[in-house]
């Protein structure tokens, strides 16, 4: 992106605009602005081909003042081990923000599983598996899917970490196949979490939501089900979708069942019947209440956030913002809802599950969304009281409201 940040330089940024706001203790700033564990592993895989290939992998345990760790797995190209530090940190904020008994970190393969057949998948994920084997469990650190993977590799982790310990051990590991002890309700939970966040924020302000128009950057899991979801809870109306392909415009609002079709039949949303092809920048500058980011990091920067036309930003994807462009956000009095806050609702669920795994009791799916709901309402309310309390933009109340959980828990410990 332009501004060519250091992921983990933003996540301090905003750690220190909070902490500043907060006057946190200088003790705790320090503790909090460091990782607690970084390992970094080797992975040779055997391929197809007859090739032994070595995969670069990385897990980071941030903080577990208030439990064990908590925190996906992505399997992407380009993954750095900022980029995986910063995602543990956010990942320690966001579980502390639910209120969770839980503390953040983060993993990450450099791989393209788009070139990889589905053999290579399952050896490279075993393989991980047995890399950080000592470094993960129920009680310590429990990864889940984040980028690019899938239930399904969740499900060859958990099968490999219960191949090292010889026992039965669902809890290692989140997002799995229903089959294998996943929870009911999380495939659309990160959408669903952030549908509730968007509810109770509209109210806040008084924008009708069944009279509102949304775009959508993103097709994937968040983003997909945004857009099906917000037509379901509100009426509203998606004018704009985009993939890594490009973007659409349809301005009496996009069905998403055809859209899906169309989608899964061409392998984009572009050219979909009835509909204008624009690019993804338009999409982020279009003249609509609520602007979804659900795709990857540093989308709005300071050469574009001037130009966002939206009332409300729900942050779906993580870090989708700079903090230059939370400047100008703050300055337009756009209300950021960010995405520690906004897409939790996968963590949530996540831990909803594991609860689940530990205690042998499987809850309705119905269950599932009123205590999502009750979560992420009283998370939303917690983060626009603090921001009237202090006077501070929302996304530093959001760090306002987590950190000083995570640093009363740290105090209590006796770690500074």
């Amino acid at each position: 992106m332009p501004e060519n940040l250091d992921p983990f330089d933003i996540a301090l940024q905003q750690l220190k605009k909070a902490a500043d706001a907060m006057k946190l203790d200088k003790q705790a700033l320090e503790l909090l602005s460091q990782p607690q564990a970084i390992l970094q592993v080797s992975i040779p895989v055997k391929m197809d081909n007859g090739e032994t290939k070595v995969f670069t992998g990385f897990r980071v345990r941030y903080n577990t003042a208030r439990g064990p760790a908590k925190g996906g797995i992505r399997f992407h190209p380009q993954e750095t081990l900022s980029t995986v530090k910063a995602l543990s940190a956010w990942m320690t904020w966001k579980t502390a923000m639910l209120n969770l008994p839980l503390g953040g970190s983060k993993g990450g393969v450099i791989c393209d599983t788009k070139k990889m057949s589905k053999g290579e998948l399952e050896r490279l994920s075993r393989g991980y598996i047995r890399a950080i084997a000592d470094f993960i469990g129920p009680e310590i650190d429990v990864p889940a899917p984040d980028v690019y993977t899938t239930p399904q590799i969740m499900a060859w982790m958990m099968d490999e970490y219960e191949k090292i310990v010889r026992h039965s051990a669902p809890g290692v590991i989140t997002g799995k196949p229903l089959e294998n002890w996943g929870s009911l309700g999380r495939g659309d939970a990160t959408a669903r979490g952030g549908m509730y966040v968007l509810r109770e924020a509209a109210k806040s302000i008084g924008l009708d939501l069944s009279k509102a128009t949304i775009a959508v950057q993103g097709f994937g899991n968040a983003g997909e089900f945004a857009v099906k979801l917000a037509r379901e809870l509100f009426k509203s109306k998606v004018v704009a979708v985009s993939d890594t392909k490009g973007a659409i415009y349809v301005e009496n609002g996009v069905d998403y069942d055809k859209l899906l079709e169309h989608k899964q039949k061409t392998g984009s949303v572009v050219n979909f019947p009835g509909s204008k092809n624009i690019t993804n920048e338009e999409l982020l500058e279009l003249k609509v209440d609520v602007l979804i980011p659900a795709a990857i990091e540093e989308q709005l920067t300071a050469e574009n956030a001037d130009k966002v036309k939206a009332k409300i930003i729900l942050e779906l994807a993580n870090g989708p913002s700079t903090p230059q462009a939370d400047e100008i956000f703050e300055k337009k009095k756009i209300l950021v809802l960010p995405d520690f806050l906004s897409n939790a609702g996968g963590v949530t669920v996540s831990y909803f599950e594991w609860v689940q795994n530990n205690t042998g009791d499987y809850w309705t799916e119905e269950d599932v969304h009123k205590k999502l709901d009750s979560r992420m309402t009283e998370a939303t309310k917690a983060v626009l009281d603090t921001a009237k309390k202090y006077g501070v933009y929302t996304r530093t109340a959001a760090y306002i409201v987590a950190v000083k959980r995570v640093a009363d828990a740290a105090k209590s410990r006796g770690w500074y």
